[in-house]
């Protein structure tokens, strides 16, 4: 019997984007057995397999080129308008869950772009959200992922300033404010997801408390790989796991207090398993 005295954060696991396009996904799915989903799902692949099993089809923008008169489910992450138009030319239905963040962003940036400001985006080169967001400008705004890099262009007296949706709060106010320092004029638009950005406030407060933390996390998701560190840099004793396959009896000892926690990309039924594996850990 297990002397481990586990706890599954509370606050950790899917975001409400994901719950909404894996709830329309199961929706579809039930009704006529199979689906296709533009990329994945989730950044988590035993997820995407769970949910290919019962019949998904992740496919790519190639692949969508080719495809006719089908339902397809566009991800939380946004799709740019070029998606949208394919779909028109082939006939196709578009289950849309985009994050209502995501879209709310998308349309602040085209409304932007008709202005003619000098648009720049705090976000990862080629991330799927980041990609649909370019979309929005035709491909002109620029997408920068550090000040370093920022400041590697010609930039404008005024800059319009963007975030990718799950980029930090104080990175981005950190960028505004660096810029403002060096005498620009910066519109900054925060459409921060508070629910995503403020995990790792929550996630330092829940990994001080534990003797071992498992963050459990697919090897895909950037957010897994941010918020992984922010628990490893509070606690040392923190380890990262994809899959309940991965865990080691070696990294716990009797009567150690554990905490399990995860991305917005994990699902809760992954740490439930990882939970229930340590359970029957005999130390």
């Amino acid at each position: 019997m297990s002397t481990l005295r586990i706890t599954i954060d509370d606050n950790s696991g899917f975001c409400f984007g994901v719950v909404y396009a894996i709830q329309m996904a199961e929706d579809i799915l039930d009704e006529q057995g199979y689906l296709h989903c533009l990329g994945d799902i989730v950044h988590n692949d035993v997820e995407v397999e769970r949910l290919q099993q019962r019949g998904l089809r992740i496919i790519n923008h190639e692949q969508l080129r080719q495809l006719q008169n089908e339902t397809v489910l566009i991800r939380a992450h946004g799709e740019p308008p070029q998606t949208y138009q394919i779909a028109l030319q082939n006939n196709l239905t578009l289950i849309d869950a985009s994050c209502p963040v995501v879209l709310k962003l998308q349309n602040r940036i085209k409304t932007s772009y008709d202005k003619s400001d000098k648009i720049y985006i705090y976000g990862k080169h080629g991330h799927a959200e980041v990609i649909g967001l370019l979309g929005q400008t035709g491909n002109q705004a620029v997408v920068f992922e550090s000040m370093e890099e920022l400041l590697q262009y010609d930039l404008p007296p005024k800059i319009t300033l963007y975030s990718q949706t799950t980029k930090s709060t104080d990175s981005f106010y950190s960028i505004k404010s660096r810029l403002e320092g060096q005498g620009y004029e910066v519109n900054a638009n925060d459409t921060i997801c508070r629910q995503v950005s403020n995990r790792d406030k929550e996630l330092r407060k829940f990994a001080a408390k534990y003797d071992k933390v498992v963050f459990v996390s697919g090897t895909k998701s950037s957010n897994g790989k941010v918020l992984y560190q922010v628990c490893k840099d509070t606690n040392p004793e923190t380890y990262f796991v994809s899959k309940v396959e991965q865990l080691e009896p070696g990294w716990f000892s009797a009567g150690d207090l554990v905490g399990i926690c995860g991305a917005t990309s994990t699902p809760m039924w992954l740490m439930e398993q990882v939970r229930d594996a340590l359970l029957k850990y005999e130390l």
